[in-house]
C-alpha cells in the first residue's frame, strides 16, 4: 500500500509534482545523513561544555544505531500504511530529536536525543528511497537514485565543515536547531504533494519488530563497544555477543508465523534480494573501513594534519558519488545494470589491494588515486542494489526490501570497522613490541612517535604503517567475495510503467 500514480503517467522530468516531491525526498535525505556528520566536528566542545567525556563516543554510536534499528520497521510500517503518514512522523521525531540535542544540558541528555535524532533519521533514509519506487518506473527511477547519492556525498563532505562554521559563528547548540526550517519545509511540501492512501486493517507484528530490534543493537553496540570501551574478554561483550544467536533464532521462528512480518522470510528466496544484500554488506566493510582508518594512516604514517587528512577523502567521496551518478544515467538510458556492481567490486579489490603497498615513501598523489579507485568501486553498487532490489520484490513489500539495503550495508560497516580495529590493535603491538616504553598503553599518535629516539622514529613509522596493511587485505578479501557473489545477479528488464499494486500477502518470489 503506497502513494502511487497511475501506471501511464509519463517520466517525472515532465511532471512538476513528481519534481516537487523528489526535491522534498532529497531534503529528507539530506537530513538523515547530516545528521550523523555534522556533529563530529563539535565534539571536542560538547565535552568541554557539558563534560562525560567517557560517554562521548554515544554521541555518534547512539544515532548510527538508531537508524539502522529503525530502517526496516519504517520500511515496512510505509508498506502497511503508506509513506505518507511515515514520512510525517519521522521527520517528527527528528526535530524532536534535535531539539532535545539542542537543548542539552548533560551528556546523557545528548545521548538520548541524539538516540531520537537517528530513530527519525532512519526512517527518513528508506522512506524517502521507497516513496521513489512508488511514483517512478523502474528505469526511471535509476538517475533519481544516484543523484540522492550526490546528496549523500555533499552532506558527507559540507557535515564536519558545516559544524566548525556554526560552532565558531555561534555555538554547538545551533547545529541541531539549524535543521528544523528545512525540515518543516520538507514536511509542508509531502503533505500537499503526497497522496494518503487508501487504509485497510492490518497487523503489526510488535514481536518480529522487538527481536529484530535486540538483534541489530547487539550486533552494533558489540562492534562499536568491543575492544574499545570495554575489552573483547570482558562480561558485557560475552552477554552481547551470546544474544546475537538467540535472538536471531528467535527472530526467524517469529517471522515465519506472523500474519504480516516485519521481514518477511520469503524476501530471502528472492536471488536478486540476498544477493544485493550481501555485495551490500561487504562493500560496507570496505567503505566504513576505509574511512575510518585512511586519517590515521595519513596523519600518523604521512604526517599530515588532521584537516589536511580529511581533505584527502574528498577525492574519494566524490569519485564515489560521481561513479553512482553516472551509473543511474547509464542504467537509465540502457536498461542494464548487472555488469555494474561486477565491475566495480573488482575494482575495489584492486584499490584495496593496491593500498597494502603504502609506505611512509609512498607519494601523496599516488594514495589520492588509490583512495579514488576504491570511490569508483563503491559508487555504482549502492545505486544498482537498491535498483535490483526494488526490480525483483513485490511493490507491496518495496519498503522493507529497500530498507534491507541499507541495514546490511550498515551491519557490514559495523563490524568491519571493528573488525580492523582489533586487527589493527593485534598487528601494531606486535610491530611496535620493544619501541614503546615499558608499560605504555593508550592510542600511538605523532606524539608518541616523535617522543621516541631519533634513530627509532623510522622504525615505528614503518610498523604503524605495516599494522595497518592487513585491514586493507581483509578489504580485499571483502572486495572479492563481492565480485564473485555479483556474478550470480539476475538481469530482470527494468519496466518503463509502474507495475500494478498486488497483494501484501500471499506473494510468492518472482525467482
Amino acid at each position: 500500500m503506497s502513494e502511487s500514480l497511475p501506471n501511464s503517467e509519463p517520466g517525472w522530468d515532465e511532471i512538476p509534482r513528481l519534481k516537487i516531491i523528489i526535491a522534498a525526498v532529497a531534503c529528507c535525505l539530506f537530513l538523515a545523513s547530516l545528521g550523523n556528520t555534522i556533529v563530529t566536528t563539535a565534539l571536542p566542545l560538547i565535552v568541554s561544555d557539558l563534560g562525560g567525556l567517557e560517554h562521548i563516543s554515544w554521541v555518534v554510536t547512539s544515532y548510527l544505531l538508531a537508524t539502522t534499528m529503525a530502517a526496516p520497521i519504517a520500511g515496512k510500517l510505509g508498506d502497511m500504511f503508506g509513506r505518507k503518514i511515515v514520512l510525517q512522523i519521522a521527520i517528527g521525531v527528528f526535530i524532536i530529536g534535535g531539539m532535545i540535542c539542542g537543548l542539552s544540558q548533560s551528556m546523557s541528555m545528548l545521548v538520548g536525543g541524539r538516540l531520537v535524532q537517528g530513530l527519525g533519521g532512519g526512517a527518513l533514509l528508506v522512506v524517502s528511497m521507497a516513496v521513489v519506487a512508488d511514483i517512478l518506473p523502474p528505469r526511471k527511477r535509476s538517475s533519481v537514485q544516484g543523484a540522492f547519492g550526490a546528496v549523500f556525498g555533499i552532506s558527507t563532505v559540507i557535515g564536519p565543515l558545516v559544524g566548525g562554521f556554526v560552532v565558531e559563528v555561534l555555538n554547538w547548540h545551533w547545529i541541531f536547531f539549524l535543521p528544523v526550517p528545512v525540515a518543516l519545509l520538507a514536511a509542508t511540501v509531502l503533505t500537499i504533494a503526497l497522496e494518503s492512501p487508501e487504509q485497510k486493517p492490518h497487523t503489526i507484528d510488535f514481536a518480529g519488530a522487538g527481536l529484530l530490534a535486540v538483534l541489530l543493537t547487539s550486533i552494533i553496540v558489540v562492534a562499536n563497544i568491543g575492544g574499545t570501551m570495554v575489552p573483547w574478554a570482558s562480561t558485557p561483550v560475552y552477554l552481547l555477543v551470546g544474544t546475537i544467536p538467540v535472538a536471531l533464532a528467535f527472530f526467524i521462528f517469529v517471522e515465519r508465523r506472523a500474519a504480516e512480518p516485519v521481514l518477511p522470510m520469503m524476501l530471502f528466496r528472492i536471488n536478486n534480494f540476498v544477493v544485493s544484500n550481501v555485495v551490500g554488506f561487504c562493500v560496507g566493510v570496505c567503505m566504513f573501513g576505509t574511512i575510518a582508518f585512511l586519517p590515521m594512516l595519513l596523519q600518523v604514517v604521512k604526517g599530515l594534519e588532521p584537516v589536511e587528512s580529511g581533505l584527502y577523502q574528498i577525492p574519494m567521496m566524490l569519485a564515489l558519488f560521481g561513479t553512482g551518478f553516472t551509473s543511474g544515467r547509464f542504467i537509465t538510458a540502457t536498461g542494464r545494470y548487472k555488469i555494474l556492481p561486477t565491475i566495480s567490486t573488482g575494482v575495489l579489490c584492486v584499490a584495496t589491494l593496491l593500498m597494502t603497498t603504502v609506505t611512509r615513501e609512498t607519494p601523496n598523489w599516488l594514495i589520492v588515486i588509490y583512495v579514488m579507485l576504491i570511490g569508483v568501486g563503491i559508487g555504482p553498487v549502492m545505486t544498482v542494489n537498491i535498483t535490483a532490489i526494488q526490480n525483483s520484490i513485490p511493490r507491496s513489500f518495496m519498503g522493507v526490501g529497500t530498507a534491507s539495503a541499507n541495514m546490511f550495508r550498515q551491519i557490514g560497516g559495523s563490524l568491519g570497522t571493528s573488525v580492523y580495529g582489533a586487527i589493527f590493535a593485534a598487528g601494531l603491538v606486535s610491530h611496535l613490541h620493544g619501541m614503546l616504553p615499558a608499560g605504555f598503553s593508550g592510542a600511538v599518535t605523532t606524539q608518541t612517535i616523535a617522543a621516541l629516539p631519533t634513530e627509532m622514529q623510522g622504525a615505528a613509522l614503518d610498523a604503524f604503517a605495516a599494522a595497518l596493511r592487513p585491514t586493507y587485505l581483509v578489504s580485499a578479501i571483502a572486495a572479492g567475495i563481492a565480485f564473485l557473489v555479483s556474478l550470480r545477479m539476475i538481469e530482470k528488464p527494468l519496466s518503463d510503467t509502474l507495475a500494478p499494486m498486488e497483494p501484501t500477502r500471499q506473494q510468492t518470489p518472482a525467482e
